[in-house]
């Protein structure tokens, strides 16, 4: 029965055995598709073989600091210098997203020759132009939409976004699909070349180093240690993880992952106490602890946790970011309560601000998107301007809600679902009507659905949910976006007992049967509506699986998702 359940789960998300057994080597022919790859390539070996000073520039967040490190790794491994590398990480309060002019003051005085941008850039096209006047060349690698034209000034920029590169990849499925006997490979193809546009800004990073590696320049299977750093920023970045691309990633990056051999990786995972390398334990552990870092400080400090190889210096900044990763729970938790306290507004988009800890502001955005159902902005002052993050779901695109709005901000831009603005004061109510005007005229309906939980499978018989099936399961892991922990709904099914847990009664534990086979369900920080439950109710609920152990007995129990 499990590989049955199994079975219909695969073609229910359409893998097959290509998802289940990805093939490494099949990335490096895919990466060679990147628009600009080849030039910039060519202009970084030109740095490394004239002994010019390069900067890689960055950005604050997972996928940013991951990317940065991968760069700087990837250099290293094509023989530069320790002395022609450098690399900077904006700072969230004070140069917010995306290249900024203190960038150009550093190149400049630092004799630098050619920037590398990761995970930023292509909408810096005025910076880009500066260092150009100061005879300092720029390689975009990004993944971010492109609010402008592609910038000019550039060698290259290797962004998969890049509205000409995505014109030629439609050309070409539209090609492939007109023939009446096209080959599954030429098919395959084509998607395979699509999946370069889910790539995170580590995953852009990432495929310039195979690309690098397709040339002779790395030796042979090196750059694969990169990968745990290219999963990180992948899952962590809510990037597509099912695609081809981000699928072989991800599912390497994970084995890489569970045998790094990175001191600081190895720290901020006793620091976490993760005691099994999973999706869960990347998204919910590692990625928080790294974030906190630009979150409330500075992002040095995770990048640096990535790159040393001093255990001392890595435990030490670990602990750094424990407590910073403790703080941004309580300045989360301060702000939510206060917004809720307040209420929102009944319109569509919830524009939201206050005065917050600016390295909250996409959670927050992000929890009321989650309680309220609607997309939303929290903004909170500084200095002269708001600044702010957004958060989305389903076909209200943030990125072109922004571009409504270009009179209006200083800055700003992002992916379809997350965004960040800066917008100045004066401007906050047109800014709000803006959003709402652009929603208006969208007329979406029933975008909730895009947040109920999607089931595998209806299951009225409890025994079908076995070890066995669990264990069959693992195979589709690392889970995330688009590829979600299989949830299943237990139809009709009686409520024997219900009980809290947690020192603040936070958590809940459920049993419940079918009549014939028992089984325990838990939910940890339970949705308050979920302790109304009683003994004795009949409910439908979708739970994910898990497997408890307990001495040297194994069995399985359900997390709870939803009680419909």
């Amino acid at each position: 029965m499990a590989s049955k359940i199994f079975e219909q789960i695969l073609r229910k998300r359409g893998f097959d055995s290509g998802f289940l057994e990805p093939k490494y080597e099949k990335l490096s022919e895919v990466a060679a598709g990147l628009p600009d790859v080849f030039k910039a390539v060519e202009r970084i070996l030109a740095a490394r073989d004239k002994g010019e000073k390069v900067l890689i520039y960055g950005d604050y967040d997972v996928d940013g600091v991951t990317a940065t490190a991968i760069i700087r790794e990837t250099l290293g491994l094509i023989g530069f210098d320790a002395a022609q590398v450098l690399m900077m990480l904006p700072d969230r309060f004070t140069d917010g997203y995306g290249m900024s002019a203190r960038l150009v003051e550093r190149a400049r005085t630092e004799g630098v020759r050619l920037v590398v941008t990761v995970d930023c850039g292509s909408n810096n096209a005025e910076i880009i132009e500066a260092l150009l006047a100061d005879g300092i060349e720029t390689v975009v690698t990004d993944h971010h939409e492109l609010s402008h034209e592609v910038p000019g000034a550039a060698v290259a920029v290797v962004n998969p976004k890049r509205p000409d590169f995505r014109k030629e990849v439609l050309a070409r499925q539209a090609a492939v699909l007109e023939k009446e006997s096209a080959a599954a490979g030429e098919v395959a193809a084509a998607g395979e070349l699509a999946s370069l546009a889910d790539l995170s800004g580590a995953g852009v990073a990432f495929c310039l180093a195979l690309v690098l590696g397709n040339r002779g320049e790395i030796a042979a299977g090196q750059e694969k240690w990169l990968l745990d750093l290219a999963a990180i920023g992948t899952m962590c970045d809510a990037m597509p993880i099912a695609t081809f691309a981000n699928r072989i990633i991800c599912y390497f990056g994970m084995i890489v992952l569970s045998k790094t051999r990175r001191a600081g990786l190895l720290a901020l995972m006793r620091a976490a106490k993760t005691r099994k390398i999973t999706s869960e334990a990347v998204g919910f552990q590692i990625g928080p602890r790294l974030n906190a870092a630009g979150r409330m400080e500075t992002a040095e400090l995770a990048l640096k946790l990535l790159l040393t190889q001093s255990k001392a210096e890595a435990e030490d900044l670990a602990q750094k970011l424990e407590l910073l990763n403790r703080e941004r729970k309580k300045q989360q938790q301060t702000a939510i309560a206060e917004v809720a306290q307040r209420g929102v507004s009944s319109k569509p988009v919830i524009v939201v601000k206050g005065d917050w800890h600016e390295g909250v502001l996409g959670i927050i955005a992000g929890k009321l998107t989650e309680a309220y159902r609607k997309p939303s902005f929290v903004l909170t002052e500084v200095g002269e301007v708001l600044k702010g993050s957004g958060r989305s779901f389903g076909e209200y695109n943030l990125a072109l809600a922004l571009s409504e709005c270009q009179d209006l901000i200083v800055s700003g831009g992002g992916h379809a679902a997350a965004a960040g603005v800066k917008l100045e004061k004066g401007h906050f109510e047109e800014f709000c009507k803006r959003l709402n005007d652009y929603y208006a005229r969208l007329k979406l309906t029933d975008q909730e659905r895009f947040l109920s939980r999607e089931v595998d499978m209806a299951i009225d018989d409890l025994s079908e949910l076995s070890l066995d099936l669990v264990d069959s399961l693992r195979q589709l892991e690392p889970y995330g976006e688009g590829n979600l922990v299989p949830a299943f709904l237990l139809t009709d099914v009686l409520v024997l007992d219900v009980s809290k847990m947690g020192e603040s009664d936070q958590h809940l534990r459920m049993l419940v049967t079918d009549g014939k086979n028992n089984m325990k369900l838990v939910a940890f920080y339970a949705n308050k509506d979920w302790f109304l439950v009683r003994p004795g109710e009949r409910i439908n609920i979708v739970v994910e699986l898990l497997e408890n152990e307990w001495q040297g007995t194994r069995s399985v129990e359900g997390r709870i998702v939803e009680i419909r």
